[in-house]
């Protein structure tokens, strides 16, 4: 049964309601509709879950109405596609007319008495989807048995069915292609048993068994010497030897970094001297500022060379030929079909994969812009590739500005009233980048005045917390604690390796909190996303911490993996998480901005995957080389052809 069957317009005016059973209204699960797909340009599926409700929908991009049934979610109701395609049709051409002639003035001023057609329309689709009657048992009369005679079915001896008569033909027949192939190797091989036969014959049993085993031992030390390397080199000394460098120095002392004062403690870290040219990179930035992403676009030159290209036929076909080619593939008010847009979408599906956007996205992408156009009636002189792009774009920016918006420093300041540190958690897999990361957002936050804790707790990768113990050396003497009236900006707080991260974690943030820190960053370990016992332990350090924001970091230069990594992170931290509303993923840190050119696909497939902004991009190896994203900048890298 039913809950809802709404009909409604784009701009949010309600034209017709059926409510199927008595409940809550349709408002909230639509509203939700709305929100999460509509707004979002997530239109590749036609349908959504809401709570306890799956909602389909279907949209009409002529008379921009949408049409959307709910029901139970654990109902199976299979007549629901062709009741919203029959309802679809009939309430386009029951009021055609009305909005034809009097357009958004129809809809406001407009009656829609559709319910007697509606209960109709649900009718005939009940009866058509319920289960026919099972067939009747033939008689024996009916059966083809019962028109054979006696005399076929008696088998003299010596007789063979023809059934199995053709079967065996059609055995014999594959036979004798493998025994025509194989028959000239069989000839040749019966002349050398010959041959050998003969020989063997006019010697004494000793002396074949003799020349046999000759044979044999020549066998074997002719692939003795093929498995032989023909340049034989001497014997390598076993052991492994310290490699000595040109230029080095071979006391052992002087390569060892690691100071056991520090380890365990949460003291400064000594100042390190060091070329401040080599972290900062652009020393005429202004401090404290988070640039956008920047990327010149290529519009104007592809306008260009879309001119000329028609215009080059029109040398060998004359004047008439050229007004043709100009207006090949213009359409003149007639609306899209899907006919029309499918090889424009299968050249942007192929094109977005090929700038990195996972192909599972890429797909949905093309099926909600197709969804969007499909009965949008196009302007005179509009072609049905620009049109398509110019959805496709509107589409890829809208879903680069998801719902929520993540402010940082407005957050920050808001612990800081509350007296709190604001605690963020770095999550993410091997190698991408998330130290160094943390590194960048720890200078960003100290240039906006903000103190920072390093929480390390990546107790397992060998080097993890000498790393941290660096960047905090080197961030102190890019803001020493003399530019700050005394307070040290920046500390480290380490516990050594083997330990429980979450522990760790949890002493950091009430050392934060007793020592007035505003800011505590978490540095995890790296896990990959199938590894069950990795990630318990990080939704146990995320359930028992309780962080304001996590960030999930990942590289650009992955592609379907992307996809994989996010949804199983995501799966992950619900799945161990011992909450009744587990937490998950905040937003993403996209690292190695600056390797991929153009093909930036990746930041396309983590945002529509989890609908999480992405907070931050890393761009280069320096301490400045923070960005925010642009979401129009990155939509041109991916559109360039």
């Amino acid at each position: 049964m039913l809950d809802f069957f709404t009909i409604f317009s784009k701009g949010g005016l309600v034209l017709w309601c059926f409510q199927g059973v008595r409940g809550p209204a349709a408002t909230a699960p639509v509203n939700a509709l709305i929100r999460s797909v509509l707004l979002q340009e997530r239109g590749g599926n036609n349908s959504f879950t809401h709570e306890a409700l799956t909602l389909k929908y279907k949209l009409d991009n002529q008379f921009e109405l949408v049409f959307v049934v709910g029901f139970q979610k654990i109902l199976t109701l299979t007549y629901v596609d062709k009741l919203i395609d029959d309802v679809h049709k009939e309430f386009r051409d029951k009021y055609r007319n009305e909005f034809q002639q009097k357009g958004a003035l129809g809809l406001l001023n407009g009656t829609f008495d559709f319910k007697d057609d509606f209960m109709r329309l649900l009718r005939d689709a009940e009866e058509s989807s319920k289960v026919r009657a099972p067939t009747v048992m033939k008689t024996f009369e009916q059966s083809l048995k019962s028109q054979k005679t006696v005399k076929c079915m008696i088998e003299t001896r010596g007789e063979k069915p023809k059934e199995k008569v053709k079967n065996k033909k059609n055995k014999g027949s594959k036979k004798d292609g493998t025994e025509a192939v194989a028959a000239p190797s069989k000839a040749s091989a019966g002349d050398k048993q010959l041959s050998a036969a003969g020989d063997k014959e006019e010697l004494t049993k000793d002396e074949i068994l003799q020349k046999n085993r000759e044979e044999f031992f020549r066998r074997h030390m002719k692939a003795g010497e093929k498995s032989r390397s023909p340049k034989p080199d001497a014997q390598k000394e076993k052991g492994k030897k310290p490699r000595v460098w040109d230029l080095g120095n071979s006391n052992a002392k002087v390569l060892d970094y690691s100071n056991s004062a520090t380890n365990g403690s949460a003291e400064a870290c000594p100042v390190e001297e060091f070329d401040p040219d080599m972290a900062l990179g652009d020393r005429n930035r202004e401090p404290g500022r988070l640039y956008d992403l920047e990327y010149e676009s290529d519009d104007e030159v592809e306008e260009e060379k879309v001119v000329q290209n028609p215009s080059k036929p029109s040398v060998k076909k004359g004047g008439l030929g050229g007004m043709f080619g100009m207006l090949k593939g213009l359409v003149g008010s007639k609306s899209l079909t899907r006919e029309d847009m499918d090889p424009v979408l299968e050249k942007m599906k192929d094109h977005l994969i090929a700038k990195n956007v996972a192909a599972e996205i890429a797909v949905q992408l093309c099926e909600s812009v197709a969804k969007k156009l499909e009965g949008k009636v196009m302007g005179t002189f509009t072609t049905v590739t620009s049109t398509v792009k110019q959805a496709l774009q509107e589409a890829l920016v809208q879903i680069l500005q998801p719902q929520r918006r993540v402010d940082v420093l407005r957050d920050v300041m808001d612990a800081q009233r509350h007296r709190r540190p604001y605690v963020v958690t770095f999550c993410g897999v091997n190698g991408v980048g998330k130290s160094t990361n943390l590194a960048k957002i720890s200078f960003w936050l100290i240039e906006n005045g903000f103190s920072v804790l390093i929480a390390a707790c990546d107790t397992f990768r060998a080097g993890a917390v000498e790393q941290l113990r660096t960047h905090t050396r080197r961030l102190n003497a890019l803001h020493p604690p003399e530019s700050h009236g005394g307070r040290t900006m920046v500390q480290l707080y380490e516990k050594g390796y083997g330990k429980d991260a979450a522990g760790i974690a949890m002493e950091a943030i009430s050392y934060a909190r007793n020592q007035g820190f505003d800011v505590v960053l978490v540095d995890t370990a790296g896990r990959m996303q199938d590894n069950a016992p990795l990630m318990t332990a990080l939704a146990k350090l995320i359930a028992v911490n309780a962080p304001d924001l996590v960030l999930f970091v990942g590289e650009a230069l992955v592609g379907n993996e992307a996809v994989d990594q996010l949804v199983k992170f995501n799966k992950a931290l619900a799945d161990h998480s011992m909450a009744q509303t587990p937490r998950l993923i905040d937003g993403i840190v996209l690292t190695k901005f600056d390797t991929i050119d153009d093909k930036v696909g990746a930041a396309i497939s983590m945002t529509y995957i989890t609908s999480k902004p992405i907070v931050f991009v890393g761009t280069g190896q320096t301490y400045c080389d923070l960005r925010s994203l642009n979401a129009k900048a990155v939509v041109a890298a991916l559109m360039k052809a």
